[in-house]
């Protein structure tokens, strides 16, 4: 399966960070920030900006003298022993800090062996996820999970996702026609949400934005009531703008 790689800005932003993290740690005693722009060609205001980000997910910490060292966040994703629980914990404590800065329940999902496949999300009282009444694996053309995932294959990627699965209609806005679909999905651009309009259940709106990390396609994505569907695009947008953290846990 070959993947369509278009960077986002997330993505940039990830590797921007990585590059500051390993920065950091070759200086095992501290680094000031002068010293980290220095080696990384950061100008400043990028590099605070990834910095202040970097100390709020714990992967650097700044020492008395002001100097930045590695933090704990990091220590823990870099262990072998007990890597994958780390790094679940690592990003359900960032799905659970977007779920309440964008006011949506928050998915983070991924496309696995030929399958849209939901590892983790993040809801509450007031942000409850979308009831799951057909299998999301069945049916990644109505929903704005699907949509975004298949939108990172290559147009045979995509076709095999399609003949393995009939697109069923769900509501009256699911699109069947596979041409249609295809041709939609040939024309988004990469930083443009996927959204999904009542096409998988009536009364709820959603929107996906891709973090593609190494050969692992994946995305984002956040679902609203329709009473709040002004806050679809404005939230989605939150959601891209703030994706780097996730994007960052999955590349340690």
């Amino acid at each position: 399966m070959a993947l369509k790689h278009e960077p986002t800005a997330p993505y940039h932003s990830a590797q921007d960070a990585l590059r500051v993290l390993e920065t950091v740690a070759r200086h095992t005693t501290g680094i000031t920030d002068e010293r980290i722009a220095r080696h990384t060609d950061l100008d400043p205001e990028r590099l605070t900006t990834l910095l202040r980000m970097l100390r709020r997910e714990g992967y650097v910490e700044q020492i008395a003298d002001g100097a930045y060292v590695t933090g704990d966040a990091l220590t823990r994703l870099s262990s072998a022993e007990g890597h994958e629980q780390a790094l679940r914990d690592k990003l359900q404590r960032t799905l659970d800090r977007l779920r309440d800065s964008v006011g949506a329940a928050v998915y983070l999902s991924r496309y696995v062996d030929g399958e849209v496949r939901v590892s983790q999300y993040a809801d509450g009282p007031t942000t409850p996820v979308v009831n799951e009444w057909v299998d999301f694996r069945s049916c990644a053309h109505a929903t704005a999970i699907g949509k975004s995932l298949l939108g990172q294959l290559d147009v045979n990627g995509r076709r095999d996702h399609l003949s393995r699965h009939k697109m069923a209609r769900l509501t009256s806005r699911t699109i069947t026609s596979d041409k249609l679909l295809l041709r939609r999905l040939e024309s988004q651009p990469p930083s443009v949400p996927h959204l999904d309009l009542q096409e998988y259940a009536i009364g709820t709106v959603c929107a996906a934005v891709p973090i593609t990390a190494g050969s692992t396609v994946g995305c984002l994505a956040l679902s609203l009531p329709l009473q709040d569907a002004h806050r679809l695009r404005r939230a989605a947008d939150a959601l891209n703008r703030n994706a780097a953290p996730v994007l960052l846990s999955l590349a340690i």
